[in-house]
């Protein structure tokens, strides 16, 4: 098991979570794909559950609410960037182009918390840690693995970016179709060119979790009533598939090659 037990650094993706209409049947759905354990959780925090794998925090799932005479937010699944101080970022993204959709906000002793979307359009989450740092786990098998940035403005996303985050994107080499995320000499995560995704897809994060069978996973999703959105397939970083859970949240899973 990959344990974090430093605090993520600026820009780092540290967590990811899913607001579902049917808290309870997204609960179940991942706890039978990659044996997350999680239930709802105080009303003070919304009923928000905190999913553990092995014992450490992997990854959350709350119920989808809105405003009185809001839309429901869409059911997808939300990066977090680290920040050790949500307000100062809050203000470099207006500052860079980007909107606020949900302004910073205290999550009890846990942290500070803003939703918040780029210039062109994907949306992200910020996460200031309190008693609760992020994801504890991953880079495991049913653990959060990698966090893709898919957009129509490279350029663009290059500049908000860097300025919001200090993060730098930089072509992989060997390819003209792909970047990393990189902070300083790390690579925390990767953008892609959002012309690969169906007509119509807006600019997004994209979550991968890793797993030990791309093929034998994917069989076992279809079963759970999961749509394969692009069979699995084989890249240089591994085997993978991108697929949507029973409520249409779309991710990856990524049979990583091994470094």
């Amino acid at each position: 098991m990959t344990e974090v037990t430093a605090p993520y650094p600026t820009g780092m993706p540290c967590w990811v979570d899913l607001m579902a209409k049917d808290q309870q049947a997204a609960l179940d759905f991942y706890r039978d794909l990659f044996g997350w354990q999680g239930r709802p959780g105080p009303a003070e925090f919304g009923g928000y559950a905190v999913c553990e794998l092995n014992g450490r925090a992997v990854a959350g799932i709350g119920p989808a609410t809105a405003p009185e005479g809001a839309p429901e937010p869409p059911t997808v699944w939300t990066s977090y960037l680290a920040s050790t101080d949500a307000q100062a970022t809050q203000d470099a993204i207006v500052s860079a182009g980007g909107a606020v959709i949900v302004p910073v906000m205290d999550v009890g002793p846990l942290g500070r918390m803003l939703i918040a979307a780029d210039p062109q359009g994907a949306v992200f989450g910020v996460w200031q840690a309190g008693e609760f740092q992020g994801a504890r786990v991953v880079n495991e098998a049913g653990a959060l693995t990698w966090n893709e940035l898919h957009t129509n403005d490279v350029p663009g996303a290059t500049a908000f970016y860097r300025e919001a985050f200090g993060i730098e994107i930089e072509p992989l080499e060997g390819t003209d179709s792909y970047w990393e995320l990189r902070l300083g000499r790390r690579v925390v995560g990767g953008v892609t060119l959002l012309a690969g995704d169906p007509p119509g897809t807006p600019p997004h994060w994209l979550t991968y979790f890793a797993v030990d069978d791309v093929d034998s996973t994917v069989d076992a999703l279809v079963k759970r009533n999961g749509t394969v959105l692009a069979p699995p397939f084989d890249t240089i970083a591994g085997r993978m598939t991108v697929v949507a859970d029973p409520q249409g949240a779309p991710f990856a899973m990524i049979k990583p090659t091994p470094s």
